[in-house]
């Protein structure tokens, strides 16, 4: 490999890292200030780099907050589409089993747990904050459906009856998930996560499981 290329390398390897400090810089900041009252500057400092090298990743707060909901998200998706790609015939224990690997997962995770604060606790989603609503709404609802494919497959296995509502069912799932985690992260001393995840769970699945 030629001088070049190696300095090309390192050069891109620097960016990188700069970015992902940037990122943790902000999660601590915002977790301490709230969004609307952080700034880039504070992240700056944060971070230990310039305010230019902020503005070199990210033009403003809001594209931060983005990448970070952006970095939240993907993962998740991540671990529903792989775990769909298992051959399952009883897909409505498979995803029972998948939503409580998801809780005990964001338990053990304390990065995923502040950004989540962040967006459920810490952000007043109000003046500029439509288009970042939207992206975060367009997230939500291809999770839904995802959720929604594994009720279809229930259906179609006659693990339900023919009445059975997967589209509604993935979006009352979506919605108490979305609570338990709320709830967690507003009163963590409301209940152990780790511990109460599978009742948690196994009492939604309970009002429908033949």
């Amino acid at each position: 490999m030629t001088s070049s290329k190696k300095k090309i390398q390192k050069k891109n390897k620097d960016a990188l890292n700069t970015k992902k400090d940037i990122l943790q810089s902000a999660i601590e900041v915002f977790s301490e200030k709230g969004f609307m009252r952080s700034t880039l500057e504070q992240i700056a400092v944060k971070a230990k780099v310039t305010r230019g090298a902020v503005y070199w990743h990210f033009k403003n707060k809001h594209e931060i907050f983005e990448a970070l909901h952006e970095e939240l998200h993907q993962p998740l998706t991540a671990s529903i589409l792989e775990d769909m790609q298992k051959n399952c015939d009883d897909s409505i224990s498979q995803l029972e089993k998948l939503c409580v690997k998801l809780l005990v997962d964001l338990d053990n995770d304390s990065t995923r747990k502040k950004i989540l604060t962040i967006f459920l606790c810490k952000c007043d989603y109000s003046y500029d904050m439509e288009e970042i609503l939207e992206k975060q709404r367009q997230r939500k609802l291809k999770n839904i459906d995802l959720f929604a494919e594994y009720f279809e497959r229930a259906k179609k296995n006659k693990y339900v009856a023919q009445n059975f509502n997967p589209k509604i069912t993935a979006i009352s799932l979506a919605c108490y998930m979305s609570g338990i985690v709320t709830e967690y992260l507003r009163n963590p001393q409301l209940f152990d996560l780790r511990k109460k995840a599978p009742q948690l769970i196994k009492q939604f699945f309970a009002s429908f499981k033949s």
